[in-house]
């Protein structure tokens, strides 16, 4: 018989994609969501599936229900996002992650945070081990997420010592791919959708600045294998792909990709935005047996295609 399986945020981006692959190992889904950035429409396919089930739900919110592992995803991760009501982005972190953590005390489910590479801030060291404690501005206008997130690895730590809780974190790097949010202001989906409607593409900074870019499928390949992992196996452990581009040369590959006649402007750096970020992986490649496999110009293709069917459908403004 499948494990019940509970996907707080499933109907995002990530979210959505791990629901689907759950089910296609067997397991009955449980999809909470209050679509604050997640979109029905990724998960429409899905509501006919007997094994499948949406609750319309804030995590922020005590909720009673019998599972077997959860993954908490719950929380809006781009800065236009999270940035919009940042009291709520650290009380979806510490208030979702505490009754996610109550809930498999409860149940004796395993649970994965997904943290995320922000909480390395500005890094110090390239590229960025687990073992590094980050350099992050508690007072900036990101620290809502960065925050956030470092306060929920604090509790789960402390749930699996003071409560046995088995938990597990997985440090998620930049991740693109179909189902990308169109207004989510991340560099990915900026860059295509200016592309592809033949605007100027922005660059904040120099453009020399770099990004490790991931693709959807390589992560949540490398969450279920952590999930996957011996009780005694907590991480955190980074996830995320180790080649490392400039912005400037993303936006070159996709004007050439989308071949596409827009031109590179340039405007000031955002607060605290980080200069490098790289993740060294050998973590997950020792512990997970887990590298990316999707190479940057295949996937952003690949996305840059998704995009494309939603203009061409009249889902996103042209």
């Amino acid at each position: 018989m499948g494990k019940t399986v509970l996907v707080t945020g499933g109907g995002g981006f990530l979210g959505s994609w791990l629901c689907e692959k759950l089910l296609e190992q067997g397991s009955d889904v449980l999809c909470l969501d209050n679509f604050f950035t997640g979109d029905k429409r990724n998960i429409y396919h899905l509501l006919g599936n007997p094994r499948f089930e949406l609750i319309r739900h804030d995590v922020t919110v005590p909720i009673y229900l019998e599972v077997d592992q959860i993954y908490n995803l719950a929380c809006p991760a781009s800065p236009v996002h999270y940035q919009y009501d940042p009291v709520q982005t650290l009380k979806t972190s510490v208030h979702g992650a505490i009754n996610m953590l109550g809930l498999a005390k409860r149940t004796g489910a395993t649970i994965l945070q997904a943290s995320t590479s922000e909480i390395y801030g500005d890094p110090d060291i390239h590229p960025q081990v687990e073992e590094y404690w980050g350099n992050v501005n508690t007072l900036g206008p990101r620290a809502c997420y960065d925050e956030g997130k470092r306060a929920a690895e604090t509790l789960f730590m402390d749930y699996h010592r003071q409560h046995r809780v088995a938990v597990k974190i997985i440090r998620i790097f930049n991740t693109y791919g179909p189902r990308m949010h169109p207004k989510d202001g991340r560099v990915v989906s900026n860059f295509i959708l200016q592309a592809l409607r033949g605007e100027d593409i922005t660059i904040y900074g120099d453009g020399d600045q770099t990004r490790s870019f991931c693709y959807r499928d390589d992560l949540i390949d490398g969450m279920m294998r952590l999930m996957a992992t011996p009780a005694e196996i907590t991480g955190p452990i980074n996830v995320g792909n180790p080649g490392e581009f400039t912005i400037r040369e993303l936006a070159e590959l996709t004007i050439e990709l989308t071949n596409s006649s827009s031109k590179l402007v340039f405007r000031p750096l955002p607060q605290d935005d980080p200069r490098r970020r790289k993740p060294d992986i050998t973590k997950a490649k020792a512990i997970l047996g887990w590298e990316p496999t999707t190479p940057l110009r295949q996937g952003l293709q690949r996305t840059i295609d998704y995009f494309a069917d939603l203009l061409a459908k009249g889902l996103v403004e042209a």
